[in-house]
């Protein structure tokens, strides 16, 4: 299972730069940015708080609807925050959002009302960085990557 966690996270990273070790690095698109995504929800309120919070992202109304807003990092339209037609699916699919430190995202995700998935954060292999895996307050996994490696010994976040 985390070997395919592994291999899924460097598909759904692009990017073309090398590490020390030549391994390929994702893009660094900086803290808290992402390609566009659509997230589903249950609580847009408590969803808007903690992914504010967590990233530091504001929000726009779509014009239309009060169901759901646009994602703002640093000024840049990335994505939709919408309310679910249901219940929310560990299925719906990971986003990887750029961190600087993962073991610190995750532990402040934790301390705003999410869980940190067993077994995250961990390393990449190569030497490309560290993924960190957590799911929001209303259910929804969102995936923490930094460029940098977590620092041996430190305890995991759970």
């Amino acid at each position: 299972m985390r070997s395919a966690i592994v291999m899924l996270s460097l598909s759904v990273i692009g990017g073309r730069a090398q590490s020390a070790m030549g391994q390929t690095l994702p893009a660094d698109v900086g803290p808290g940015r992402i390609a566009w995504f659509d997230l589903t929800t249950t609580d847009l309120p408590r969803s808007k708080d903690f992914y504010g919070q967590l990233f530091g992202w504001t929000f726009t109304s779509v014009q239309g609807t009060d169901q759901a807003v646009e994602i703002v990092a640093y000024g840049t339209p990335m994505g939709t925050l919408r309310v679910a037609d249901g219940t929310i699916s560990v299925f719906n699919g990971v986003v990887y959002v750029q961190v600087t430190d993962v073991l610190a995202s995750c532990q402040k995700a934790k301390a705003l009302g999410g869980v940190v998935a067993p077994g995250f954060p961990f390393n990449l292999p190569g030497g490309i960085g560290a993924i960190g895996l957590v799911v929001d307050p209303g259910g929804h996994p969102i995936g923490l990557y930094s460029r940098t490696p977590l620092a041996a010994g430190r305890p995991p976040a759970q």
